[in-house]
């Protein structure tokens, strides 16, 4: 929402209110000033001249030589522009003068002669062609009316003014109008200010023999039109489209000026029908009919469906209703009588007929967020006494307003005590009841009666926030917090199931939820040999057999999972659950309840994105120094494709590639990847402890080993020996070669590490990196039988 800041003096004074104070006071009130832009500021020095004399150079075939009288002298200027003549009243940019951009004018020669200046396009002012429609696309602006000589061209265009621009909060209607933001700044400043009441002297006749309006649908809560007869089409006065032109409205004639500056005025739509357009004077509110499509105003034809508001004629769409006007009923130059329509519609259905035609225009914007029924009359009169002002045209007596709701204002009880309590403040009732009624509420007794067009206040905390922006939160002095707190400490298992979820879901994975009862088929589809799987509750009354027991793992659910989002032929699936399983216990009447974690994937995946992710969720948790031990027995997993994780000699949990035998049993034709984790374990192991070191002072070592080994010996027993052999000076180890090929004996691998040493409090001596590299590799050699490459 933007206008000039003039404009507010037609209701309260602030001429003597600089920009800068009236933006900085408004935005700490609650209307946030986005800025405040003059157009004028690059401009100095630039009058209005007349061409006294205009003759051709001696010494060229396209410049002109011009004596304007620019107020207090005549002076001389060249131009190339072929578009003057004697007589002509033009802008002039004299010695010493700026244009918006920077453009610094001086006096200079062109051939010879002298030129005190420059004559000036609309473009070289900042103006557009919509802002002079008159102006010549190629050349200089011609004045369309005499102006007095030395007039500065910034009191001509209106450019002089000070424009703010506001960033309205959807929930503050009122203020997309210049009534409501000057509501807003006389409370602001503690100024009166005055709304006076259109005066409509009319010119007899009687509205309800001329036109009829019937409201069918109860979206339109309010209908209200007045005819204007002997109408006049012309261009409107200066003073209106400076206005809108400064507010961002372009001017196309006195009529739709007028609905236009209605709208910006009161923030109440309006639209005018060519009268001789609407059979037999007839207006009818109603929804579209299946089929039925309007050309609106902007040449576009628009497909409608009974979701949509329309106004109709006796028989066909004038216009989307709060949206925009059909051509068929346009307003034109040989127009002699119209129709004014202001009306008010539900906010949910214009913003979703603007939608589905795809036409957002600034009527819809403000009907979508719901306008005040009690705006329409003062805003129709007020457009009938803006078009008697202009002699535009003559109205009609009489009103059409159809109300179709019951409007009831809201009602909130004034408790100062416990605004004050709400707030932190002292504030007296007296100031309450004083800002309240300056911002149009109505206090009675302990009565607040909130306007109509606030329909944001609902409550008294809403009344509490009224009263605190206008005695300014700037003013309210911080307080310390009163009351006691209470430190809530989440429970550890808490804190690691969210680490869980966070971990999991950063991996790209989705969580499942799924039945913790199961039936004993799918527990027997996943082939296991684990005897704690076999060790089921079953459920005493069942729903069903596919619901009669408890389960006692967690993968043939995430199994289930994976094989519908194969089913529907989803390319790739990561998943995983958190949830409990039960395990029978003998000669116990409860079952060993505990939380298990599995993740499930297939896809674009192999094993070692499943370890990475596994591997991911123990560093997150801080759990280190966990072993993937190769496991070979495991049924419900390939053979030599799974392994089990093992932490202290105690086993956490298990992954790998399902067996393509329980993958079939799943209708799944790819490899898919499984891993269940004891979450109870983990927990034991988590610890919220980081320590830190400081950074080395000493440098390191890194020493290269490259062995033959078995090929059924796994890398993790290697790693092992190299740890438990190298004190407290081994810094790190990468494994960064495995090898087989025609240089390797059969049944050998080449295996090669690069470990790394440091100390903390000294330089390692060569003697100290060789005792104990030697002791890894004779461990390697006694233990594995490594041989030394």
């Amino acid at each position: 929402m933007k206008f000039p800041i003039s404009w507010l003096n037609d209701y309260v004074d602030i001429k003597d209110i600089s920009a800068k104070e009236y933006a900085h006071a408004l935005t700490m009130s609650g209307s946030k000033v986005e800025g405040v832009e003059n157009a004028g500021d690059e401009i100095k020095n630039v009058v209005v001249g007349k061409l006294v004399d205009v003759t051709k150079h001696q010494n060229s075939d396209h410049l002109n030589i011009c004596q304007v009288d620019i107020g207090e002298e005549v002076t001389q200027i060249v131009t190339g522009a072929q578009n003057i003549k004697t007589g002509d009243y033009v802008p002039v940019a004299k010695h010493n003068s700026y244009l918006p951009g920077g453009i610094h004018i001086t006096k200079g020669k062109l051939r010879g002669e002298v030129s005190n200046g420059m004559l000036c396009s609309y473009n070289e002012l900042g103006l557009t062609k919509e802002d002079v429609p008159y102006a010549a696309d190629d050349g200089i602006l011609i004045l369309p009316e005499p102006y007095a000589p030395g007039t500065d061209i910034k009191d001509v265009f209106g450019l002089d003014e000070d424009v703010v621009e506001f960033e309205i909060t959807s929930n503050r209607p009122d203020c997309f109008s210049v009534i409501g933001l000057a509501r807003e700044t006389a409370v602001t400043f503690d100024r009166p200010y005055e709304i006076k009441t259109p005066v409509v002297k009319g010119a007899g006749g009687d509205v309800n023999e001329i036109a009829k309006v019937t409201v069918e649908d109860k979206d339109c809560m309010r209908y209200a039109a007045r005819v204007i007869k002997n109408v006049k089409i012309a261009e409107s006065p200066k003073w209106l489209k400076d206005r809108l032109r400064l507010s961002g409205i372009r001017s196309i004639n006195n009529i739709v000026d007028i609905t236009n500056y209605v709208l910006l005025e009161y923030g109440q739509p309006m639209h005018a029908f060519n009268l001789e357009d609407l059979e037999d004077g007839e207006i009818v509110v109603r929804k579209a009919k299946d089929g039925e499509k309007i050309v609106t105003l902007d040449g576009e034809e628009r497909q409608l469906d009974p979701s949509m508001l329309v106004i109709c004629d006796k028989y066909k769409p004038v216009c989307i209703a709060g949206v925009m006007g059909g051509e068929n009923s346009e307003v034109r130059e040989t127009s002699d009588a119209i129709l004014f329509e202001c009306a008010t519609f539900d906010g949910p259905s214009v913003r979703l007929a603007a939608k589905k035609v795809g036409l957002r225009t600034e009527a819809s914007s403000r009907y979508e967020k719901g306008l005040d029924v009690n705006n329409v009359i003062p805003a129709l009169n007020r457009a009938c006494e803006l078009v008697e002002m202009l002699g535009a045209g003559e109205v009609v007596d009489g009103t059409i307003d159809v109300v179709n709701c019951d409007y009831k204002p809201t009602v909130i009880k004034l408790r100062p005590d416990k605004i004050n309590a709400f707030l932190g403040t002292d504030i007296s009732r007296e100031d309450m009841i004083k800002t309240l009624t300056a911002l149009e509420f109505k206090v009675e007794d302990d009565n607040v009666t909130v306007p109509s067009f606030r329909p944001d206040v609902l409550r008294e905390a809403d009344v509490a926030e009224e009263i605190a922006r206008m005695y300014g939160y700037n003013k309210i002095e911080s307080t310390a917090l009163r009351g006691e707190t209470t430190r809530v400490i989440k429970p550890l298992n808490q804190v690691v199931e969210e680490i869980v979820h966070s971990s999991l879901v950063a991996q790209g994975m989705y969580e499942t939820l799924t039945f913790s009862f199961i039936g004993p088929k799918l527990l027997d589809m996943i082939n296991s040999n684990d005897e704690n799987h076999k060790k089921t509750v079953v459920i005493t009354n069942p729903l069903g057999e596919d619901t009669s027991i408890m389960r006692t793992t967690l993968i043939p659910s995430v199994l289930g999972t994976l094989s519908l989002n194969y089913a529907r032929r989803n390319e790739s699936a990561k998943i995983y659950e958190l949830a409990n399983v039960y395990i029978s216990r003998e000669g116990e009447k409860l079952p060993d309840e505990h939380k298990n974690i599995a993740l499930g994937m297939y896809g674009n995946c192999d094993f070692y994105d499943m370890k990475g992710a596994v591997e991911h969720l123990f560093d997150v948790l801080k759990i280190k120094d966990v072993e993937y031990v190769s496991e070979n027995n495991n049924t419900t997993f390939h053979p030599g494709r799974c392994a089990n994780l093992v932490k202290d000699g105690k086993k956490i949990g298990v992954f790998g590639e399902i067996h393509p035998a329980v993958a079939k049993n799943f209708d799944m034709d790819c490899r898919v990847y499984i891993c269940e984790i004891d979450f109870n374990i983990i927990l034991s192991f988590y610890t919220e402890d980081v320590k830190y070191k400081q950074l080395p002072k000493y440098p390191a070592v890194s020493r290269d080993i490259a062995m033959l080994i078995d090929d059924s010996i796994n890398v993790y027993e290697i790693e092992r020996i190299i740890k438990s052999c190298s004190g407290n000076i081994l810094e790190g180890y990468k494994l960064f070669d495995v090898y087989k090929g025609a240089q390797i004996p059969g049944g050998k691998k080449s295996v090669a590490y690069s470990v790394t040493f440091r100390a903390s409090d000294r330089t390692l001596t060569d003697e100290e990196i060789t005792k104990v590299f030697d002791k890894i590799l004779s461990n390697l050699e006694k233990n594995l039988g490594a041989q030394l490459r």
